[in-house]
């Protein structure tokens, strides 16, 4: 208990609408982010490690992964991946790539800190804040649902619950080879990954044939292999299995004020019964905005 109740917290649901039933709306959000919760530099030798660069200031603090979980009160559940390149209006900033909304609101927050003066970490933690708020906005306004819970998650972050979780299975229906960017090298076929492995699995998309649509499947077939061992194994049974995922979470996941995460997991126990199907929004077209394509 102590451990889910030590999850660092955020107030960004303040003024976002909630469920007027008992459906519960959840927001999944992956920050491309290298920096600590406190943004001190992560260490060069782990960066090298989980291969996505040489530097902390690389991918500033995009959103590359958006999923709303739909948990009906009856019914099955739906996931629904937004692409990061959705050109979209950010509340108060206009019209931007979605994964870039967090990232603008957290740069002017933390310019107005500077000048008050607030140090660091609290000025980090602040505009943070005002980031999530942004992505948190934008996401319920474009898809015009309410939003009752979020979870955050950074790079170092899914790093550490993919090695608390243990092996993962996935399934490739072609063998890949991404050593350049993100490290991704794999044999086609059935397979189990973890830690490092399941980091690159999930950030791939140079040489998929649809990029990053292709990246946001990934991210839903490593959720599927989640849910399936979540079921196979009864790791809600399991008090040590649950402890390690929480002490993770303690250091690298910050969910909403509200989110009882304990109590929630009977509902959760529901969902890995395999009734939950993926969705990623449907997309008009390529184009360039404002020297950017989206």
């Amino acid at each position: 208990k102590t451990a889910a109740t030590s999850i660092p917290r955020s107030k960004a649901l303040a003024g976002v609408a909630a469920s007027k039933n008992k459906d519960t709306n959840i927001l999944l959000l992956g920050l491309d982010s290298r920096r600590d919760a406190n943004g001190a530099n992560l260490p060069r030798k782990l960066l090298n490690y989980m291969h996505v660069g040489s530097s902390s200031s690389i991918g500033g603090y995009n959103t590359n992964t958006m999923i709303v979980i739909h948990i009906p009160a009856k019914g099955p559940a739906t996931a629904i991946s937004i692409p990061r390149d959705d050109y979209v209006d950010v509340p108060g900033l206009g019209m931007k790539k979605i994964k870039e909304a967090y990232g603008y609101a957290k740069y002017a927050e933390d310019s107005r800190l500077y000048k008050l003066g607030v140090k660091n970490p609290d000025r980090e933690h602040q505009a943070r804040e005002a980031g999530r708020t942004a992505t948190i906005k934008t996401i319920s306004a474009l898809l015009d649902v309410p939003i009752d819970h979020f979870a955050e998650v950074n790079l170092v972050g899914f790093y550490d619950l993919a090695n608390a979780l243990g092996g993962i299975q996935v399934c490739l229906k072609h063998a890949v080879d991404d050593s350049q960017y993100s490290g991704a090298k794999f044999p086609a076929g059935l397979q189990t990954i973890s830690g490092v492995d399941a980091l690159k699995f999930v950030r791939q998309r140079h040489g998929l044939p649809n990029g990053d649509l292709d990246r946001t499947h990934r991210q839903q077939a490593f959720i599927t292999g989640v849910i399936t061992k979540f079921r196979t194994q009864g790791i809600f049974g399991d008090i040590g299995k649950i402890s390690a995922l929480l002490n993770v979470a303690k250091k690298d996941v910050v969910i909403d004020q509200g989110f009882d995460v304990l109590g929630f997991l009977p509902k959760a126990k529901s969902l890995t019964g395999g009734n939950i199907t993926f969705h990623t929004l449907p997309i008009e077209g390529y184009v360039m905005r404002n020297s950017q394509s989206v």
